[in-house]
């Protein structure tokens, strides 16, 4: 039988936490590979990387690689993150919050949302997110990990952090697991006429070559734009193509605020503050100014950002990931998730000396799944908020992606939601975000009526009543974090 060689040389370029996560992941759960990183020059606008706000991918991805809380949380000053409060993305109702969390649980075969739907129309519902433990310790600023035998066992929860001081953590650890360092600007890639790259070139005159190159450069692409510059453009959709950010002066918090506005939206996570924006609509100084006034910072630079994916993440001998394969403002936080999902797929994929092209076209089909569902998440938000801006207006207006549109009618036809492949948010938090936006369906399935309304209504009312009795014996966010910090100085 003829076996393919072994693969042993990669190269991931890029010089922000995408790139360190993708090569520490390489080295720690495949050991035998001789993994290079290229730091090169920090880019400014790779979101993935200076984001602060994170989705549970990454505490996930903490423990996949060993890294304890001690080092991924106490020791880089991060809080816990339990959801998002989006604020004025529908006017006449209120805030609402989507928490990492189950809401409510099934009655029979039923789930919860459609109960909760039958007695909001009775006029007999608390607000939906009051059934998620975790949106109740969020609002309350009590944190606890899932814990069995209490409400709070089913939560996750993502992390605000301090991008510097993670940066410095994770190089440790991807250096302490054998991954080597070099430094360098990439002068361009050299790829031959199968459209794989043979050799990086430095501007110094210095050439790397491996088997494998891992592009986390950022939206440049520096690597795997060499092969070709084919991409999606999704701004019909997601319509913010600038980014301001701002430094915090607070602690993080267990929710980040999310707040519409006119333009685009603001918020802020405590150590971070930010303003995504249309620039059709707003000029970058007079965003520099409205995010200046609501925050008392002075931003940074604008970041601009294309709206988009690459439909192959991965050609030839080299795999782009973070945003160097996908791009998109920060809402709902996906933009180092889908790195971390895109690292998480290679490590799993991982192929032999020479790639086949069957290895890259799974690859490529679970990414864009991914990506694409990670879009439409996001661009629900957009068509279904209820503001009468002439942004949101125009973004209503356009016809929304295929998949998109097939969740959209079947939710409010009977408050069904269809599940595809590589869904990265959960049926409650789709649940949650449309009934926070004030998208309810035309009628409700007729499977609720096999729960008499009385008894959905007690069943409903224990839920909130376990909630708020187990609340008070849960310590406060920063209580939580001094305890913890204070078991590891022992």
């Amino acid at each position: 039988m003829i076996q393919a060689g072994v693969l042993r040389r990669v190269l991931v370029a890029g010089g922000g936490i995408t790139a360190w996560c993708a090569a520490a992941a390489l080295k720690r759960r495949a050991p035998f590979l001789d993994v290079t990183i290229l730091v090169t020059p920090p880019v400014p606008d790779a979101l993935a990387d200076r984001i602060a706000c994170t989705l549970p991918s990454l505490p996930g991805f903490h423990r996949d690689l060993g890294i304890g809380e001690g080092d991924a949380v106490v020791r880089t000053g991060a809080g816990y993150r339990l959801g998002t409060m989006f604020v004025g993305w529908a006017e006449g109702l209120p805030d609402y919050v989507h928490a990492y969390d189950r809401y409510g649980h099934a009655f029979g075969s039923t789930s919860f949302h459609l109960h909760w739907m039958r007695a909001a129309a009775l006029g007999e519902a608390a607000p939906f997110d009051s059934y998620a433990p975790a949106a109740a310790l969020a609002r309350d600023d009590r944190f606890v990990p899932p814990a069995t035998d209490t409400p709070f066992g089913d939560h996750e929860y993502g992390l605000t952090l301090d991008i510097a001081a993670y940066a410095t953590m994770i190089r440790a650890f991807a250096l302490h697991v054998g991954v080597r360092e070099e430094r360098g600007t990439i002068a361009g890639a050299v790829v031959d006429g199968r459209g794989f790259i043979t050799q990086v070139a430095l501007d110094g005159g210095q050439r790397l070559d491996a088997q494998l190159f891992v592009d986390a450069t950022g939206p440049q692409a520096q690597l795997r734009g060499a092969i070709d510059q084919d991409r999606e453009d999704w701004s019909a959709w997601l319509p913010c193509d600038r980014v301001l950010l701002a430094p915090g002066d607070d602690a993080p918090r267990l929710l980040t605020t999310v707040e519409a506005h006119p333009a685009g939206w603001r918020w802020t996570s405590g150590v971070q503050s930010g303003f995504a924006y249309a620039s059709a609509s707003l000029s970058d100084g007079k965003a520099g100014r409205t995010l200046r006034n609501a925050v008392a910072k002075t931003p940074d630079t604008p970041i601009r950002i294309r709206p988009g994916t690459r439909p192959r993440p991965w050609r030839g001998n080299c795999i782009a990931v973070g945003d160097a394969a996908t791009e998109v403002e920060p809402l709902e936080w996906c933009n180092l998730h889908l790195a971390l999902s895109a690292i998480d797929r290679l490590v799993t994929m991982l192929p032999g000396r020479s790639p086949a092209e069957v290895e890259a076209a799974d690859f490529n089909r679970q990414s864009l799944a991914e990506a694409y569902r990670a879009r439409d998440f996001l661009a629900a938000h957009w068509r279904t908020a209820r503001r009468n801006d002439p942004l949101w207006r125009s973004v209503t207006a356009a016809a929304p992606p295929a998949s998109l549109a097939h969740t959209l009618a079947q939710w409010r036809e009977r408050g069904r939601l269809p599940f595809y492949e590589e869904e990265t948010f959960t049926r409650d938090s789709w649940a949650a975000m449309l009934i926070g936006q004030g998208c309810i369906p035309r009628r409700i399935d007729p499977l609720v009526d096999m729960i008499p309304p009385g008894d959905a209504r007690a069943a409903m009312a224990a839920i909130r009543t376990r909630i708020t009795a187990a609340l008070s014996q849960v310590p406060t966010h920063a209580a939580y974090r001094a305890a913890q910090a204070k078991r590891l100085s022992r």
